[in-house]
């Protein structure tokens, strides 16, 4: 039974906007080393999941960017994902592809654009969800908290199903979207939650008779593209159902309602990179605190992220907390603490048609 690795890479990316546009999203940027997001996704899984059994799910409109990116991959393990598809009929999408090519596969479903820190501990606990996989359940890798996050879903935990010398498993008792901050502390203070990676393992074949279960219209439309599979017919096949296609999260359409979900809480250094304050937190510190990339030249700027455009040099006075994030058409500033606020600009461009920008 072989372990094949799904990466989800179909997303839009704005929350890193002006870096990160619609057109070149988050997951094909370069924001901590000289490899993108995508690449370092395939690049810590290469120990464990070869390419030849990784398979990228992406937008027709990024495809030739996966293909430049991961030359490795055969055209083949480049599927399609029709936009404005949620993560359960893209999940179910990609099952019953593996189905096709392995009737015993086991999936590893992973984002394109986190940061793992610790990856010789995420793979191993990969390897203890492949196992829990092969005895029918359905694994979700949660993420032991480290703050009150209130951006983040998480995963209560119910009883123990199982422990070793490094990881515990436990039934999943509840999904929790994403909460207030005085529920994210109590969360945090009670040690039974955990973030919600959007991490999973299971067999192909299980998530595909979950589905059948707890949303039978994705199933018969699942069943519907599986007929084209492997002809030129697919893509029109995908437009042609998209209208029917309910966009749901795996989490609530399927997993919160079955009784076989278990998470593996985990500490691997894990991050979604949501926006630029997650950016500043994740890049090393100057002796004032503040995180560069590029040119930077401040006698007093403080505890502040500067992202530029390498042939330019960004000068600043007296900046305290502040993001200047400066590309070659777009330069963003705005203090540290209204980074998820950028979403605002996003609706500001999109109602002047100015979607270039993206």
């Amino acid at each position: 039974m072989a372990l094949y690795a799904v990466i989800l890479a179909g997303g839009l990316g704005t929350r890193l906007w002006p870096h990160s546009l619609r057109r070149h999203p988050k997951q094909f940027i370069e924001l901590m080393s000289r490899l993108t997001l995508l690449q370092e996704t395939q690049a810590r899984l290469a120990p464990l999941i070869p390419p030849s059994r990784t398979l990228v799910l992406t937008r027709q409109a990024f495809a030739h960017i996966v293909a430049k990116q991961l030359p490795m991959l055969s055209p083949d393990n480049i599927l399609i994902d029709p936009e404005g598809w949620g993560s359960a009929p893209a999940i179910g999408l990609a099952a019953a592809h593996l189905r096709r090519l392995d009737p015993n596969a086991t999936m590893a479903v992973l984002a394109a654009d986190h940061l793992i820190a610790n990856p010789d501990i995420f793979r191993r606990a990969l390897v203890a969800a492949e196992r829990m996989a092969a005895k029918r359940w359905l694994v979700t890798i949660g993420i032991v908290p480290t703050s009150p996050e209130t951006g983040y879903g998480y995963i209560k935990r119910g009883e123990s199903l199982f422990a070793d010398d490094e990881f515990d498993a436990f039934r999943v008792a509840q999904f929790i979207e994403k909460p207030d901050l005085t529920m994210a502390q109590d969360f945090l203070s009670s040690g039974q939650y955990s973030w919600n990676s959007g991490m999973s393992v299971w067999q192909a074949q299980d998530i595909l008779d979950e589905i059948a279960v707890h949303m039978p219209a994705l199933a018969a439309t699942l069943a519907e593209i599986e007929q084209s599979f492997g002809t030129p017919a697919m893509v029109d096949r995908l437009r042609h159902v998209q209208p029917r296609v309910p966009s749901e999260t795996i989490e609530y359409g399927v997993l919160a309602h079955s009784s076989r979900v278990a998470v593996i809480p985990v500490a691997i250094g894990w991050s979604d990179v949501g926006n630029w304050a997650a950016v500043y937190d994740l890049l090393p510190h100057d002796a004032k605190d503040n995180a560069v990339v590029g040119r930077h030249l401040s006698p007093d700027t403080v505890r502040s992220l500067v992202f530029t455009n390498p042939k330019k040099l960004v000068a600043t006075l007296g900046l305290d907390d502040m993001l200047v994030v400066d590309t070659e058409d777009v330069l963003l500033i705005c203090p540290r603490s209204r980074a998820q606020d950028v979403k605002q600009l996003i609706a500001l461009l999109e109602a002047h048609d100015s979607l270039d920008d993206l």
